[in-house]
C-alpha cells in the first residue's frame, strides 16, 4: 500500500540495485563461435561482421589460449570448405583428416580443458547450399540424418565434447545419439539447435562461410516465424531424443520461445545472439546512434532473464572485458 511500499527504495543506490540484480552475466554464460578457414597466418576479416575474422588453424590455437586466458570455456566451431571441395553428399564432412577434424584437435591440443562444440549440418559442404541432401528440388530428410550421424561420430573420435546439429533435420538428436552410443562415446553431449527458424537475421554468417542456399531458401526445414506452440513441441521431441542442451536460434526477436522453454523443461536452454543481430548494433553504434557497450550488455542479459543458461554470442570477448 502507498506510501508503506515505495519500490524506489530498492533502487536508491548502485550498491543497493547490484545487491538486488536478479540475474547477471559471467563468462561462464558464453559460447564464443569462431570462422575456420584453410591456410598460415590468415586473419580474414568478414565485412558484414565487422570486427570478427576467419582464422587459420595456427591462429586458431593462439586464439583458444586467448580466450581460456579471459575465463572463456567454450568455443563453437564452423568451417568455411573451399568449393572444390563440395558436394551434394557432404562428402568432406566424413574426411577424419577434414577442416573440422583438424581443428577440433587444434584447439584440444593448445587448451585440452576447452569445451569444443562443433556444427553439425551439410550446408558449408554442399554445392547446393542446403543442409541436407538434395534431389529434384527437395531437400531429403532421412539420407541426410544418415549422414549428420556419422558426421557426429568424426568429430566425436576427433576430440569434440558436444555436437551441435543445426539442420532442423527429423529424428537426427535420435540418429546421431544412437551412432555415438554405439561407438563408446557415451560422454559426448548434443547440443540440439531444436527451434530454429527460417529466419532474415543469418545473412552475414552466409557471408562468413559462403553457405548460403543456392536455390529457393530453408524453410521446408526451419520453423516458420509466426509459430510459438511449434517450438517446444520440436524441444521435447529433441529432448526424449537425447539432447543434453536445446538451442533458440535466432536470439532477441525470439525471448518468448526461450521464456516458453524456460516454464515447460528441465534441460539447460542456450540462444544464439546471430550474426544479423551483431552486424545491426555493430552499425548503429558506428553512426553514433547507441551506445555499443551499453546496448550489448543491455541485449546480453535479455537472454539471461529470459531463461537462458548459456549464449552463444559474437560479443563475448567484449563483454567479458566489461563484465
Amino acid at each position: 500500500m502507498y506510501p508503506l511500499n515505495r519500490n524506489r527504495r530498492t533502487r536508491n543506490s548502485s550498491s543497493m540495485r547490484s545487491l538486488l540484480q536478479e540475474h547477471h552475466l559471467t563468462p561462464n554464460d558464453f559460447i564464443v563461435p569462431l570462422f575456420v578457414v584453410e591456410g598460415k597466418q590468415l586473419k580474414e576479416a568478414i565485412p558484414s561482421m565487422p570486427g570478427y575474422f576467419r582464422l587459420s588453424l595456427d591462429l586458431l590455437a593462439a586464439k583458444a589460449v586467448s580466450l581460456w586466458k579471459q575465463d572463456l570455456k567454450a568455443i563453437l566451431l564452423f568451417v568455411k570448405v573451399a568449393d572444390h571441395l563440395k558436394d551434394n553428399k557432404g562428402t568432406e564432412a566424413l574426411n577424419p583428416t577434414g577442416l573440422m577434424q583438424r581443428a577440433i584437435k587444434t584447439i584440444k591440443n593448445a587448451v585440452p580443458e576447452m569445451i569444443v562444440m562443433t556444427d553439425v549440418a551439410l550446408d558449408p559442404y554442399s554445392s547446393f547450399g542446403h543442409d541436407g541432401i538434395v534431389e529434384k528440388g527437395k531437400v531429403l530428410n532421412d539420407p541426410t540424418v544418415t549422414v549428420l550421424s556419422e558426421m557426429a561420430l568424426s568429430h566425436a573420435q576427433a576430440g569434440a565434447d558436444v555436437v551441435a546439429p543445426s539442420d532442423m533435420m527429423d529424428g537426427r538428436v535420435l540418429a546421431i545419439r544412437n551412432q555415438l552410443e554405439d561407438a563408446q562415446f557415451h560422454d559426448t553431449m548434443i547440443m540440439s539447435y531444436s527451434a530454429k527458424y527460417a529466419s532474415a537475421f543469418y545473412g552475414p554468417f552466409r557471408d562468413a562461410l559462403d553457405s548460403a542456399p543456392g536455390f529457393g531458401d530453408k524453410k521446408t526445414y526451419q520453423m516458420d516465424i509466426g509459430n510459438r506452440q511449434e517450438a517446444l513441441e520440436e524441444t521435447q521431441r529433441d529432448i526424449n531424443e537425447g539432447a543434453d542442451i536445446v538451442m533458440v536460434k535466432p536470439g532477441l526477436a525470439y525471448l518468448d520461445i526461450i521464456r516458453d522453454l524456460k516454464n515447460n523443461i528441465q534441460t539447460p536452454i542456450a540462444a544464439y545472439q546471430v550474426s544479423g543481430e551483431y552486424a545491426m548494433l555493430k552499425a548503429a553504434a558506428a553512426q553514433g546512434w547507441l551506445d555499443h557497450d551499453q546496448v550489448m550488455l543491455e541485449q546480453l542479459l535479455s537472454f539471461k532473464r529470459a531463461g537462458a543458461q548459456l549464449i552463444a554470442t559474437y560479443f563475448a570477448e567484449e563483454a567479458t572485458k566489461l563484465i
